[in-house]
């Protein structure tokens, strides 16, 4: 799931390179323009470089947006519409940016269509979740990157790195929006 070296390297308290869903660290670019703060990354994260990324703005998509799910492999809107071309695009610059600063471990968001690490909704917008990947998750997998999914956090994550009593201080921008 995560690297190995970057645990090591974590547990030693030295600095480690963790790209982190935007929306997780109360950027507001949800598709809703809301966003997902996590107390659980912001503890994880806490003394380590942090790379925000939304996927989904650097494909060009605004927030807020319709929502999107992936159906039969094509990236769709609620309201008929592909985004496919958007979110690919995204994703690729996303990838791009993870590998230019040598990013050792990446958190995403749950579910979403770009970052969702162990599930997505299915498709048929009613809520149903499946297993599968985003497109992003998917790729950084692909291309080697350790991956966790935001929800994998706290019941692995922090035992796993030795951090359970890791700070949990509020990010200052954030109120969760989901």
């Amino acid at each position: 799931m995560w690297s190995r070296a970057g645990d090591r390297r974590a547990r030693k308290g030295l600095f480690v390179k963790i790209m982190v869903s935007a929306c997780l660290l109360g950027e507001n670019c949800k598709y809703n323009g809301g966003n997902n703060y996590s107390e659980k990354v912001a503890g994880y994260i806490e003394g380590h470089q942090v790379i925000p990324v939304c996927p989904e703005v650097l494909g060009g998509l605004p927030t807020p947006r319709v929502p999107s799910e992936i159906v039969d492999g094509v990236v769709m809107s609620q309201d008929g519409r592909s985004v496919d071309k958007e979110f690919r695009r995204g994703a690729e610059l996303a990838l791009r940016k993870a590998m230019e600063e040598k990013t050792e471990l990446v958190i995403l968001q749950s579910r979403s269509p770009s970052c969702g690490a162990r599930q997505i909704y299915d498709g048929t917008f009613s809520g149903t979740k499946t297993d599968g990947q985003g497109i992003f998750a998917e790729l950084l997998r692909k291309n080697g990157f350790a991956v966790a999914d935001v929800e994998e956090l706290k019941e692995s994550c922090r035992k796993h790195m030795g951090m359970e009593g890791a700070g949990r201080k509020r990010h200052s921008r954030a109120k969760a929006a989901e």
